[in-house]
């Protein structure tokens, strides 16, 4: 139970990686705001679609709600961060989870990307982490800090891509590069405030990216040719990571991009 009396609330929390992290933080002892677009996402995993991420916690014995939430407005980031807030007592872990990657179907050139796909990637992928910082971090600041003396724990989720170039891919990379270093940005700012910012890198994951991915742009043989440790991997592979970086486990951890990629990027 490494996060009892942790609030966290996380963005894109209806499929893939960020409900893998909101069941994990569940099993953990955290209670959970489970922010997305819609409570069930489209997903090529069965069991994803058959029980809300919210309702599975709940019959499990956790404790979560589900909040509609477009990651990349203001408004409704700022409202999800208030409502968690009411709803909980507190927030203490703000996961920026909520992301896409729109050249997986159509990769492109850069030449070849139309200024609106560039403009919707950052917006869901950067924007929405420079928007959950903020408003959880301003509510961070305000409330009586963590037991542990922390007053807060931020995880970003990037990318393989946000440390090194993809192929056919500019806006995505732009985009996850300019989440690794947003975090390394805010974590200096925070450092004096006892608030943790660091990000995860996944490698390929098991998820609707992924199989557009092997759709559209790589075969599954060549991408399990690039994971030394094979691949791709699972979204509780990167779930088990979240949980350390918002735990007393990594408490003298901030700025620190890293990436869980079955060793994809040590070549």
């Amino acid at each position: 139970m490494r996060l009892l009396n942790k609030v966290a609330l996380i963005t894109g929390s209806s499929s893939g990686i960020g409900r893998a992290i909101a069941l994990r933080y569940a099993r953990e002892g955290a209670r959970v705001a489970c922010a997305d677009i819609t409570p069930s996402a489209r997903s090529p995993i069965r069991h994803e679609t058959d029980t809300t991420t919210h309702d599975a916690i709940v019959q499990h014995g956790g404790k979560a709600f589900y909040l509609q939430t477009d990651a990349g407005d203001a408004a409704q980031m700022e409202d999800a961060v208030r409502q968690t807030a009411r709803e909980f007592g507190r927030l203490d872990i703000m996961v920026n989870n909520a992301g896409v990657s729109l050249e997986s179907r159509t990769p492109a050139r850069i030449h070849e990307t139309t200024n609106e796909l560039y403009d919707t990637t950052m917006r869901i992928n950067a924007r929405s982490v420079f928007l959950g910082s903020k408003y959880a971090i301003a509510q961070m600041l305000r409330q009586r800090a963590h037991e542990s003396g922390d007053r807060g724990w931020v995880i970003n989720v990037s990318s393989i891509m946000g440390i090194v170039a993809g192929t056919e891919h500019p806006s995505y990379c732009a985009s996850k590069g300019a989440v690794s270093n947003i975090t390394r940005q805010v974590a200096l700012d925070y450092a004096r405030d006892r608030i943790h910012v660091n990000a995860v890198c996944p490698g390929y994951i098991q998820t609707a990216i992924y199989e557009e991915t092997t759709q559209g742009m790589h075969s599954a043989t060549d991408l399990l040719r690039k994971h030394p440790f094979g691949g791709p991997g699972l979204p509780d592979d990167i779930a088990r990571v979240a949980v350390t970086l918002a735990s007393e486990d990594a408490a003298w951890m901030t700025g620190a991009v890293v990436p869980v990629d079955g060793g994809y990027t040590a070549r």
